[in-house]
Order: structure tokens, then C-alpha cells, then sequence
């Protein structure tokens, strides 16, 4: 077993963002899944002691804050969230550290509770669950528009990563998924949305505009470094220049300014594309914890047909690194 591990994809509730959760499993499910949201102290810790799980990056559970349309509401309930998880992280600080919840209907409101979080709180950057619902334009928003550079310019100073985790697209969005509704969710919505936003992302020049930034993605990529050559490459033959404002090839942002995760994605074939594609001081390791199980996130991991240098810096070292955890 690889001791030490760090894992950053790892979810708690509170009780009035519980039910959030609850069109994710059957019904029957529910019980189980309501108990391990609702639970910080004990199971989470036994389950981390039996498979080598040193450190958990705890965050809110989705959609949560970003589902709230009213600023002011979501904003409210970022900070309720935020609260709540320092006195869980302060309670064992060596086990647990904390990702803030952002209502970034409200940019200059979240930048204001990211400073808190990073300098008050001492949390290790900040996890929002894609785009957020606005009542005051009655739209969606991605985090590309023009709005939001002033946000990522206090994410950049602040020296902390930004974790991009999925939700479901919005019904009214488009009838791709009627009738058909075993799409939604992980099986593959999440991953084509939080792609299509890290897209957004990479296109609009913001990594021109700031560097220094660090996305981090789940799920392997979500399904990103498999398309990389094809995103960059699609009919070369035409010549002709690409049609979005970034500076540089879409791979070029995708290596310099982006991290995966193992969270919910525990196949040796996914992570050995992702290794050849990012390499492998850009992966880390998570579970996803309570929606996917702790044991066979790790106990896949440890056994995964990869060298034990990698092993060594996925499991631990790259997020020791990334969020400073050993100084």
C-alpha cells in the first residue's frame, strides 16, 4: 500500500446543500450517501487510515452555491460553507485542509471571500462547481467572460489553484440529453461540460493575461487529453489561423496552466494517456469520496502498472508541491 497519499477531489455537505446530492443515486442509495456527506470526523478519517491517505482537500458538495441565482444568497451561503469547513479542518489539521466555495455571481464578492479564505482561514485554494446561475441577468455564467479577469488576477496573486469541478448543464440549455437521462451526471454531462469551460478558459486568452495561473481538472482531464492533438490540428491542411483570441496552441495552455486529478476515473489505460499526454508532475491523486468508494480509488492506485517514481509523485509528492503542504 503507498502510504502518505494526498487526495483533492473529496466532498462534505451541509445540511441545506444536502439535497443537492440526492438525484445522484437511486433512492435506496440515498441513506448511505446522505451519511457519508454529513460526516468529516469519522468514517472519512477510518477509511483514509486502512488505504494510506494522509491529507483529504475537503470541498462543498455540488452544485450548491453555484445553483443559488440570488448574489446575495449564494454569496451568504459561500460563507456559511467556508466557516463551517475551517472549524472542521482546525479540529485535525494534519489530516484535513480546505478548498473555499466562491459564489462567483458576484466576482468581486468572491474575490473578497477567496482573500479571506487563503489569509484568514489558511485553505489551499478554491473548488467551485462550474458555471454559476445569475437571477440578474437570468443567464449562465463561465468564468471567461471579461467580468471575471479581475477575479483570476487575486487567484493569481494569491499563488493558489483553482480546482474547475463539474455540474450538470441547465435543461433549458438544449434537448441533446431528452430522453435520455442516464447521460447526465458522471457518465459523461459532467465531463463534456467542465471540458467546454476549460476551453472557454483556454481560448480566451486569460492564461496570457495571467500566467501563473493553475486550473486543476478531475477525472483524468475529463476526457481533454485524449482530444488535445485533435483540438489544435483539425484540418491543418486549410491553414488557417484559429478563430479564438489565446496566443498560443490550446495544448500549450492545457501543459503550462493545468492539473488532473484521479477522482472517479481509476483505470490504468485513462491514466497512462494522461501521463503521456501532461505528464506525470501534473497528475494527482484523489477519489471523490463519498460518490465513488475510498478503496477502490486506492487500492487501484497502488497497484496501477506505472513506475514507483511516478506512483511517489501522483500520490503525494506533486500536491505536497502545489499547495505547499510540507513547508
Amino acid at each position: 500500500m503507498t502510504t502518505g497519499k494526498i487526495a483533492l477531489e473529496e466532498h462534505f455537505a451541509l445540511d441545506e446543500t444536502l439535497e443537492d446530492s440526492r438525484p445522484f443515486v437511486p433512492e435506496k442509495d440515498w441513506p448511505e450517501l446522505r451519511s457519508r456527506l454529513l460526516d468529516v470526523q469519522d468514517r472519512r478519517l477510518r477509511l483514509m487510515d486502512e488505504h494510506g491517505i494522509e491529507t483529504m482537500i475537503l470541498s462543498l458538495n455540488a452544485p450548491a452555491v453555484q445553483a443559488v441565482a440570488d448574489h446575495r444568497q449564494a454569496t451568504e451561503l459561500a460563507r456559511r460553507a467556508n466557516d463551517f469547513l475551517a472549524e472542521q479542518v482546525a479540529r485535525r489539521p494534519g489530516r484535513f485542509r480546505g478548498f473555499a466555495a466562491l459564489a462567483l455571481q458576484d466576482p468581486e464578492q468572491a474575490s473578497a471571500e477567496l482573500q479571506r479564505c487563503v489569509k484568514d482561514l489558511g485553505f489551499v485554494g478554491a473548488l467551485v462547481n462550474g458555471f454559476s446561475e445569475d437571477a440578474r441577468s437570468e443567464t449562465t455564467l463561465y468564468y471567461d467572460l471579461p467580468r471575471y479577469r479581475p477575479f483570476w488576477k487575486i487567484v493569481q496573486d494569491l499563488d493558489v489553484p483553482f480546482y474547475l469541478h463539474p455540474r450538470n448543464p441547465l435543461p433549458r440549455r438544449g434537448n441533446e440529453y431528452d430522453g435520455h437521462g442516464w447521460l447526465m451526471g458522471p457518465t459523461w454531462a459532467f465531463g463534456q461540460e467542465t471540458a467546454v469551460h476549460a476551453l472557454r478558459l483556454m481560448g480566451s486568452g486569460l492564461f496570457d493575461d495571467y500566467p501563473r495561473l493553475r486550473i486543476i481538472l478531475g477525472h483524468l482531464g475529463e476526457g481533454l487529453p485524449y482530444s488535445m492533438w485533435r483540438i489544435d490540428h483539425r484540418n491543418a491542411w486549410l491553414k488557417a489561423p484559429p478563430k479564438y483570441p489565446a496566443k498560443k496552441k490550446i495544448a500549450d495552455y492545457f501543459n503550462e496552466n493545468f492539473y488532473l486529478t484521479t477522482s472517479g476515473n481509476f483505470r490504468t489505460q485513462t491514466l497512462i494517456d494522461a501521463i503521456l499526454e501532461i505528464g506525470a508532475d501534473r497528475i494527482l491523486f484523489s477519489t471523490d469520496w463519498p460518490f465513488e468508494n475510498i478503496d477502490h480509488a486506492a487500492d487501484w492506485f497502488d497497484s496501477a502498472s506505472i513506475s514507483e517514481a511516478d506512483r511517489a509523485k501522483i500520490g503525494r509528492g506533486n500536491a505536497a508541491q502545489l499547495f505547499k503542504l510540507d513547508r
